[in-house]
């Protein structure tokens, strides 16, 4: 017996499916890093790239389009244990499951990237990069000192570039390992035997490209410390121009590649030659320029040279010269000191006492004297008399001589007015002339 889907049901084409699938599995599963085994790896004539991701239990189809894995500067190959970063979607055309890859790089370098961003904030915070600690570059080294394998194709092609630019400078090659586990060490070895023979003008540090995992020795904190203390100016020109290392910034010069650090580290001797007539010339000209001033000052200092005869002329001349100079000043110094002397004498005459008019003096203003105190006295003695007249209109010895009396009770008080009086009080009345005790009869007003 069959069935009958229900009328509401939406009938959906395969395309639909697909594409409502895939829109769900890229809302719901975000872009992440996913690791596994790379097998079954093909590039297509478009440049993109496809390869199967898989552990022990799955796998899973990937594609890298051309635009990004132009970023990947190793060839991945299978077998590989690598890390991709993906975002995973569904193939519509087939309905099947995928990863579009935006990275690729070693499993395991996600922390060996990280510790290389911490090492190299931590180095930057001491000031292990600043410019201000970087030395400059010889110009014209006369002995170059290359630190990397004997077997390195860089080591080759620094060879020919320093041997084309400035083949006059000596190389000494200091070798060592540049990746595996004796890198760091040998790296170090080779710095210190440099530094301590002091042989060379200029290091280079080099080797070619490589993963994070094949630059790691370039990573090292010790041996970026071993760079910067390092007496000798050091040129590092490692991996390709996009790889970055500890020891680049480091580094008093970091060259891109290590042809380019070859480079840094020599002038151009062609360049050089081509400047030699012009430098001739110069060279010509300054020294011809120098031999004329040369017998220009001959010429001068032969027409200053006499005979001693003229010379003794000369110099008896000048002292006669002298002798008339010392005695005209001389004569005149005496003659103004004559007038300063005889002004001298005139002011001390003028300064000298003269008794009679002394006295004279002292008589009149004397007089005068006696004058201004005669006068003084007189107006002294008008104002007394003045002021003993105010004060005998003032006296009360006055008043009652001209008959009146002052009449104070039994305390003593001055009676003003006949109301503080009472019939048969007893007062005291003063006169010009004596006191009178009495008693009071009546008070009326």
């Amino acid at each position: 017996m069959s069935t009958i889907d229900p009328p509401s049901l939406t009938v959906l084409t395969v395309s639909q499916l697909n594409r409502l699938a895939r829109q769900m599995l890229e809302q719901t599963l975000p872009v992440s890093w996913i690791t596994g085994e790379l097998s079954n790896f093909s590039r297509a004539a478009s440049g993109h790239w496809y390869f199967t991701l898989k552990d022990s239990q799955a796998s899973v189809r990937c594609a890298m389009f051309r635009t990004r894995n132009q970023f990947v500067d190793w060839q991945p190959r299978d077998g590989e244990h690598v890390e991709v970063r993906a975002q995973p979607t569904l193939y519509e055309a087939r309905g099947e499951f995928q990863l579009i890859v935006d990275a690729l790089r070693h499993a395991g370098q996600g922390d060996l990237f990280e510790a290389f961003l911490r090492l190299k904030s931590r180095l930057q915070a001491e000031g292990l990069f600043h410019p201000e600690r970087k030395r400059p570059l010889p110009t014209m080294p006369a002995c170059i000192g290359i630190i990397t394998s004997p077997h390195a194709a860089a080591l080759r092609d620094a060879l020919t570039t320093l041997n084309m630019r400035w083949p006059i400078a000596r190389v000494v090659l200091y070798p060592s390992a540049v990746q595996g586990g004796e890198a760091v060490a040998g790296l170090q070895h080779a710095l210190h035997t440099a530094c301590s023979r002091r042989d060379c003008d200029v290091l280079l540090v080099i080797r070619g490209g490589g993963s994070l995992e094949d630059l790691h020795a370039f990573n090292d904190e010790s041996l970026a410390r071993a760079i910067a203390t390092c007496d000798i100016p050091v040129i590092s020109g490692i991996g390709h121009e996009t790889d970055f290392t500890i020891a680049d910034f480091v580094a008093d010069m970091r060259a891109p590649t290590p042809t380019s650090a070859a480079q840094l580290a020599t002038p151009n001797a062609a360049d050089l030659l081509e400047q030699l007539p012009a430098l001739r010339a110069r060279l010509g000209q300054a020294v011809a320029r120098r031999l004329r001033e040369y017998a220009q000052n001959l010429d001068a200092l032969t027409h200053r040279l006499h005979r001693p005869s003229q010379r003794l002329a000369l110099t008896i001349a000048h002292v006669h010269a002298l002798r008339d100079a010392l005695s005209t000043r001389t004569r005149l110094r005496l003659q103004r000191a004559g007038e300063r002397l005889r002004l001298q004498q005139y002011a001390l005459r003028l300064c000298a006492p003269d008794p009679a008019r002394n006295r004279q003096t002292v008589s009149t203003l004397a007089a005068r004297l006696r004058a201004v105190l005669m006068h003084s006295l007189q107006q002294r003695a008008e104002q007394l008399a003045t002021l003993r007249a105010a004060l005998g209109h003032l006296d009360p010895n006055g008043v009652l001589h001209r008959g009146y009396a002052i009449v104070r009770d039994a305390d003593g008080q001055v009676l003003r007015n006949s109301e503080t009086a009472q019939p048969g009080d007893r007062v005291d009345i003063t006169l010009a002339h004596g006191l009178l005790r009495a008693e009071i009869l009546d008070a009326s007003c």
